[in-house]
């Protein structure tokens, strides 16, 4: 597949599309580009739209200490298998957003990560398969509430937040998903700078494994692990992913205004 970006956006006449992307102006298409690039006929100026985050995947698959340096700086063993757990949909959050910094949770941490979107409904594929089925890469934020994750003994409320899922804004096509380099910065300093080709386990096995325990549905997401230097995230910081040949993911983070029970 030839490199091409895509995304998904809200115009201001309440329109929401999938577009590809060219230079200063989308294209909007008539479906999700993985099911085939149609195009409306319609074009706007990338400054005239909203970024919504690029998919809308039915399940969210996220791999757990897929780079040595992030296991041991977590204190845990290296996985001799990758480790799955799931967010839900509604923790994903558009590029500009706002993540929310839950009052039951005191340490609240950024994990900055390379996400894969599936493009063809995949079961039981084998690695050299793999990535026939991957339509492209995205970046994405990977919010953990690291207490609750220590306190719960399992990952899901930890992990599955509202907005602790944000992705975007491009979906980037026909890229070596082995040979990119993952930064995530807070307030604009580094806090993180890794390789995806040290991850224990690469996309085509990741993408292989997954679909032997469930299918994987075109515009799912699999976020594939971060590197070493997560750390905290605090009411008015930034926090920006960002992936070479992809593009940067920008969020802004707040404290969560709750009404008491």
């Amino acid at each position: 597949m030839t490199r091409q970006r895509f995304g998904r956006v809200a115009l201001s006449d309440g329109v929401q599309a999938y577009v590809r992307v060219q230079e200063d102006r989308l294209e909007l298409l008539r479906t999700a580009p993985w099911f085939g690039v149609h195009e409306m006929g319609r074009e706007v100026a990338i400054d005239q739209a909203t970024w919504l985050c690029p998919a809308q995947p039915t399940k969210i698959l996220c791999i757990g200490r897929n780079y040595r340096a992030h296991a041991k700086e977590m204190g845990a063993d290296v996985p001799t298998a990758p480790l799955l757990f799931l967010k839900p949909p509604s923790s994903l959050l558009a590029p500009q957003g706002t993540v929310l910094l839950p009052p039951e949770s005191a340490q609240v941490e950024h994990e900055a990560e390379l996400g894969v979107i599936i493009g063809r409904r995949a079961r039981r594929i084998s690695v050299d398969q793999a990535l026939d089925f991957v339509f492209g890469y995205v970046a994405v934020g990977d919010i953990t509430a690291r207490d609750l994750q220590r306190a719960d003994g399992q990952w899901s409320r930890a992990k599955g937040f509202d907005t602790f899922c944000p992705v975007g804004p491009e979906i980037v096509t026909g890229i070596d998903p082995c040979a990119l380099r993952v930064i995530g910065r807070v307030n604009g300093v580094v806090r993180q700078d890794g390789y995806t080709k040290d991850m224990i386990f690469n996309v085509a096995q990741l993408v292989s494994h997954l679909s032997q325990a469930m299918t994987l549905e075109p515009g799912d997401l699999v976020a594939t692990g971060t590197p070493s230097g997560v750390g905290p995230l605090s009411d008015g910081d930034r926090f920006e992913v960002v992936i070479e040949n992809i593009g940067t993911l920008a969020v802004s983070v707040r404290n969560e205004k709750t009404t008491a029970p």
